[in-house]
């Protein structure tokens, strides 16, 4: 009795036992874990035909208050720290009280909106993880959205933040989102902006300086409440600069569709406890692969390392950044393992006067001959005569009949103005269709207003509508 009850024992734990290994196995459908992706783990992953599991992001489900720290790897910036005493904190903070009124611009949206974003057209190309940029999307959540393709989650990656909170310019009067550019610096401040329902703590004032070579600034002028007791749950709170690259996965759900999912491959967080009034960041870009812009630089410069060069793209990479996607498919990884000199075949001409030079010991009449015709190569006087008229007879026959189709055109629409050809081209001879632009919201409450531009843009800018 005792000996059965024993085996009934033991059988209950080895069912027990598989059913929690098959349970560990699983992985919840629709959970998205933002994790690092480290340098190393990419470069591992060179040959693969996709992009390499970890550091996914997957907008659809992410929380808006996931967030997770990277630790940076210096290797895009480098950068200094400067408190109230320093005297380098006076001269790095941009005065845009003492420009000219037609320098600085108030954005009238940004300054009376919350959780509100604006693409702003930068009059100089700006690089950024060695990327030139010349649109950006400012935020009134103080930070800038440095991405190409805008999406809810506005705050997750690729990013300029020197304090990303939950800010409301729409509380007062005196809070605006000001910037200015002059074609060497672009400078946007977020001017007495007060904290989402905690306005009572007073006013913040901090500015980011985009500098035409790439530095980039943070200056806080006033910051009333210490950076670590703002409270994230609402908003992320993030301050540095952060950059992803994307890639459209096939669907775990929906047969034959795409998902796009975010890459963040390098993130540069500050510590926030020296965030004080009066303090100021210097980042300072390091050099990257994509400066080089042929096979030797990018092989032989002593500025970078594990670059390779891909001939398909003609581009410098050590296959992070955020054409990530592209290097992949045009086969770039397998490109970059060669050498310089297996992109720079010997040209047929070469090849001739190699083999020429070559026999050129003991050369026979007939073969000097020979030789002689495949260098010059020149062909006969009155065959290139010959073939130079043909050449002009044909471009002057196209003139002719172009005028002539365009003569005609003209004619018939005088003559009978009330067909159906001359009387559409009539009603749309004016030049004033303009494209609406479009924009959409989707949660207004959790997120940002995603901003897509169709058409012109109106002052450089494109403004999106109120959260309902």
């Amino acid at each position: 009795m005792q000996l059965g009850g024993l085996l009934l024992v033991c059988l209950l734990q080895a069912q027990l036992g598989t059913r929690w290994t098959r349970g560990e196995n699983r992985t919840p459908p629709e959970r998205s874990v933002l994790t690092r992706t480290s340098p190393q783990r990419l470069r591992g992953a060179r040959s693969a035909p996709s992009p390499p599991q970890g550091g996914r992001l997957d907008i659809t489900f992410l929380p808006d208050n996931m967030s997770h720290i990277v630790e940076d790897s210096q290797r895009y910036y480098s950068w200094q720290s400067f408190g109230p005493d320093d005297g380098r904190t006076q001269d790095l903070w941009i005065d845009l009280d003492s420009l000219h009124t037609s320098q600085v611009r108030i954005h009238g949206i940004l300054s009376n909106a919350h959780r509100q974003a604006a693409r702003v057209a930068l009059s100089f190309d700006f690089p950024f993880y060695g990327h030139y940029l010349r649109q950006i999307i400012v935020a009134t959540g103080g930070f800038i959205f440095m991405g190409e393709i805008t999406h809810r989650m506005l705050t997750a990656t690729q990013y300029i933040a020197p304090l990303m909170a939950n800010f409301d310019p729409s509380f007062s009067i005196n809070s605006t989102v000001r910037y200015s550019d002059n074609g060497h610096l672009f400078v946007v401040q977020w001017d007495k902006v007060r904290l989402k329902d905690r306005e009572a703590e007073g006013a913040f004032t901090f500015q980011a300086a985009l500098h035409r070579n790439g530095t980039v600034v943070f200056n806080y002028r006033e910051v009333p409440v210490p950076v670590e007791r703002i409270n994230s749950t609402e908003h992320p709170v993030k301050v540095g600069m952060s950059d992803a690259f994307m890639a459209n996965l096939p669907s775990a759900h929906i047969a034959d569709a795409k998902q796009r999912t975010i890459y963040e491959y390098h993130r540069v967080e500050i510590n926030t406890t020296t965030i004080v009034s009066g303090s100021a960041f210097e980042f300072t870009p390091l050099p990257t692969c994509l400066q080089h812009t042929s096979c030797d630089l990018c092989l032989g410069s002593n500025l970078t390392s594990g670059c390779g060069w891909c001939n398909t793209l003609q581009r410098c990479s050590d296959g992070i950044d955020r054409l990530r996607q592209e290097w992949l498919d045009y086969n770039c990884p397998e490109e970059a393992e060669g050498a310089c000199e297996d992109y720079y075949p010997q040209s047929p001409e070469e090849s001739t006067l190699s083999s020429s030079s070559y026999s050129s010991a003991a050369p026979t009449s007939s073969s000097a001959k020979f030789r002689d015709d495949v260098v010059t190569g020149e062909p006969p006087e009155h065959t290139r005569m010959t073939e130079n008229a043909a050449i002009i007879a044909g471009v002057v026959g196209a003139l002719v009949l172009v005028v002539a189709l365009t003569l005609l055109a003209v004619y018939y629409i005088n003559t009978h103005p009330t067909l159906a050809p001359p009387f559409y081209l009539m009603q749309r001879r004016s030049n004033n269709y303009w494209p609406a632009m479009k924009f959409r919201n989707q949660d207004c409450p959790s997120g940002y207003g995603e901003v897509e531009l169709t058409g012109h843009e109106k002052e450089g800018f494109i403004e999106a509508e109120q959260c309902c």
